[in-house]
């Protein structure tokens, strides 16, 4: 055998030696966790059922320090004004009865996955409807206990919250929806809930909602006072805006549609009443039809909305067209009556001034039409009125109607229009 091969014989051996021992290390550093978290949680040594000392190993209330992180937001029902949320949930406290070696730093922590062979604070959600954990594949929870008994509890969460709405400016509205934890047993002299200094909340990055933005998040302390004592409480405050777009395409276009198509029976002839009725009926029978569509949507509330105003008032033009015919039709039935009458009274005149004639001479004709012209020139003369000018174009009252009708309808509906959205936009900014 070589020199060269003797030497990577002997590497080869050594390599071996080194690995084993690395391993056997790695079983005796296991050995000595599992020695550590008997020996600060063995049987008769700690005791999960007292709250841990207060700052300094004082006999103050026990800090715990809050942390959140919104994974996703699913839901915002503005029917069952409530929304739903998953979170990643975390605590953080120090227990003085936990502290153990840290084997010169080689043991960073101890990590448990069974909260109840440790003190946990009693937190609940005040304004939860339903929620639930998540344990696929394994239960998403873990407790680090580190070398000064500093304590991390985390866990994974989907909530069902509460959220009261004000739905006087929908759909342009910004709703506050509340996420609120508070102590159920422990009072302020025993447990005292912080938020982490720092960054208490995080949201995920590029959180999509279908109907809203969240535009921002606020933290806040609720403290309540009951009977029983004063408890600890927390909150997140989510500001959302609702997306208007979405409404500007789905309501507000296709109701001005409407709207405008009513005004179209002010340019039908008024002979043709079939298109002139069916046009009516049918835009107010589908205002109507998209007006109890945005009702079913939203819930029953005492006060009126925004969009209770908007389908309102189209729905009234819509109706004032449809009248507006009915009103035509009976003044196109009123000029054929007086139209009927004169021509009767024409005759009449006619034949009393051919039965004059044969009695009256030629100068006595003379005469009366000399006194008739001599009338006419010592009236005095009239204004030029523009108004009636115009409307003398039109002999009927029926076609005035619908020619007075095609230039109002239009013009306040558009004031209509300015006063809406002035109001509502400048109260919303007003609301921020």
């Amino acid at each position: 055998m070589g020199t060269g091969n003797f030497f990577w014989v002997i590497f080869y051996f050594a390599s071996l030696c080194s690995a084993s021992l690395a391993n056997n290390a790695k079983i005796n550093f296991r050995e000595k966790e599992k020695k550590v978290l008997d020996q600060i949680l063995g049987a008769g040594k700690y005791d999960a059922r007292i709250r841990p000392s207060g700052i300094n190993g004082t006999d103050g209330p026990a800090i715990v320090r809050i942390n959140l992180f919104v994974r996703s937001i699913m839901t915002i029902s503005d029917i069952k004004m409530e929304y739903s949320v998953q979170l990643t949930f975390r605590e953080q406290w120090t227990d003085e009865r936990l502290k153990f070696d840290d084997i010169q730093g080689r043991l960073k922590y101890l990590t448990l996955t069974e909260a109840n062979r440790v003190w946990m604070p009693d937190l609940f959600f005040s304004n939860e409807k339903e929620g639930h954990f998540h344990n696929i594949i394994m239960p998403n929870v873990y407790i680090r206990i580190f070398p000064n008994g500093s304590v991390l509890y985390s866990i994974r969460i989907s909530l069902t919250l509460a959220c009261p709405m004000n739905l006087k400016l929908y759909p342009l509205d910004r709703q506050i929806c509340s996420l609120r934890m508070a102590s159920y047993g422990w009072t302020t002299n025993d447990l005292v809930f912080l938020w982490k200094e720092g960054d208490p909340v995080q949201v995920v990055k590029n959180l999509h909602l279908p109907r809203f933005t969240l535009e921002k998040f606020l933290t806040d302390y609720c403290n309540s006072k009951t009977n029983t004592g004063e408890y600890s409480c927390l909150k997140v405050d989510l500001l959302f805006k609702r997306e208007f777009s979405y409404y500007l395409i789905q309501i507000y276009i296709p109701c001005c549609m409407l709207v405008i198509v009513s005004w179209v029976s002010f340019w039908l002839d008024q002979g043709a009443v079939p298109a002139r009725v069916s046009l009516g009926v049918t835009t107010l029978l589908t205002m109507a039809t998209q007006t109890s569509g945005i009702n079913a949507s939203l819930p029953p509330v005492s006060y009126t909305k925004a969009i209770d105003v908007w389908t309102g008032v189209c729905l009234t033009f819509v109706f004032g067209a449809l009248l507006e015919f009915a009103l035509v039709n009976y003044a196109s039935r009123s000029d054929m009556h007086k139209e009927n009458m004169k021509k009767k009274r024409r005759d009449l005149e006619q034949a009393s001034i051919d039965a004059a004639s044969d009695l009256l001479d030629t100068d006595s004709n003379a005469t009366f039409a000399m006194l008739r012209q001599c009338e006419v020139h010592m009236q005095a003369p009239k204004r030029p009125n523009c108004c009636k000018t115009w409307l003398s174009k039109f002999p009927t009252r029926s076609k005035r109607i619908d020619v007075i009708s095609r230039i109002t309808f239009p013009l306040v509906f558009a004031l209509f229009n300015l006063v809406y959205w002035s109001t509502y936009l400048f109260r919303e900014e007003e609301d921020e």
